[in-house]
């Protein structure tokens, strides 16, 4: 009994902090002690500046691994792309929704948010040993999920030039990607910053986790859950419970290092990126649903999560 008791106030250690700064976030959007304009904000300088700094020092400063463990990589697409196919096939079959947003409620289970959510949560459940894994992921994770939804959203039409214009552009200057790309070339090359070039990373990195919790917490009082509740539903618990499982599976089947397998884990089990909802706002299919997917998903992963972390033994 005493054993569960201290594992459960582990558990709360890592878990409360981060949703308690989104909550504090929340409240300041619900009592207009902070505007939107400032939620807009934040979460550009968090997006662009904040959280490429902290994936570019961390990566710098890191050991690669030699080889990859392809294994890894197996397994979180798999459970990705088997939600994906599941929420699609629900939506237009089950709640006869069109091709198109029957593909956006698709990469709402499937894509999962690593920037607000995963990088926070992941790093203070594994430290520095899971840091490797985390960003490596999420420089495959968004381009990968993107171009299979937009793939997916054309249709039997083909990729239009315009649309394959706009899709190279914001892969090509997606300021996260470009943070992966400058701390594996200087860990590549033996470049680590010093001096005082050292204590301005380290101030920015350090700003990335409590701004990119704030900012999120504004966000859900903007998306907020309306709508048909039904779809949303089953996207959740597509993207909270039956995502992870099958990561957790495979895991269990393919090599890898067990810090790896548990990052693949808990990647999997962060709730429905904002993505999601901004693909839905570009082609004008979904959006209810996907904003509403993003708040569920955020307010219910405070259980889900804990018990991820449970099952994995973290804490």
């Amino acid at each position: 009994m005493g054993n569960m008791a201290g594992l459960l106030a582990d558990l709360a250690i890592i878990v409360l902090p981060v949703f308690g700064v989104i909550g504090l976030g929340y409240l300041a959007a619900r009592t207009k002690l902070v505007s939107e304009t400032a939620s807009d904000g934040l979460a550009e300088y968090v997006f662009s500046l904040a959280v490429p700094i902290l994936i570019f020092k961390t990566l710098s400063e890191s050991q690669l691994p030699d080889a990859q463990p392809w294994g890894y990589w197996i397994a979180y697409f798999t459970g990705a792309f088997a939600v994906f196919g599941i929420a699609s096939f629900m939506a237009a079959k089950v709640f006869k929704r069109s091709h198109i947003e029957a593909v956006i409620h698709g990469f709402s289970a499937g894509q999962a948010n690593t920037v607000f959510v995963g990088v926070p949560l992941i790093l203070k459940a594994y430290g520095e040993a899971g840091a490797v894994p985390l960003f490596l992921l999420i420089a495959v994770h968004l381009p990968i999920m993107l171009v299979a939804a937009t793939l997916m959203v054309e249709g039997g039409n083909g990729l239009s030039l315009a649309t394959a214009k706009r899709l190279f552009r914001s892969l090509a200057f997606n300021p996260i990607l470009l943070g992966i790309y400058a701390g594996g070339l200087a860990r590549v090359f033996g470049f680590q910053a010093s001096g005082v070039a050292k204590q301005i990373l380290d101030m920015m990195a350090a700003s990335a986790t409590p701004c990119a919790l704030i900012s999120l917490g504004l966000a859900l009082k903007r998306y907020g859950v309306s709508g048909d509740l039904r779809p949303t539903m089953v996207i959740c618990g597509l993207k909270l419970v039956v995502h992870p499982l099958l990561v957790l599976g495979l895991t269990r089947i393919l090599p890898m290092p067990p810090v790896w397998a548990g990052v693949a884990v808990l990647f999997a089990a962060m709730p429905c990126g904002i993505n999601a909802y901004l693909l839905a706002q570009r082609y004008g299919a979904g959006v209810g649903t996907s904003s509403s997917a993003v708040s569920l998903s955020t307010g219910l992963g405070l259980i889900t999560i804990t018990f991820w972390l449970y099952i994995l033994g973290v804490g």
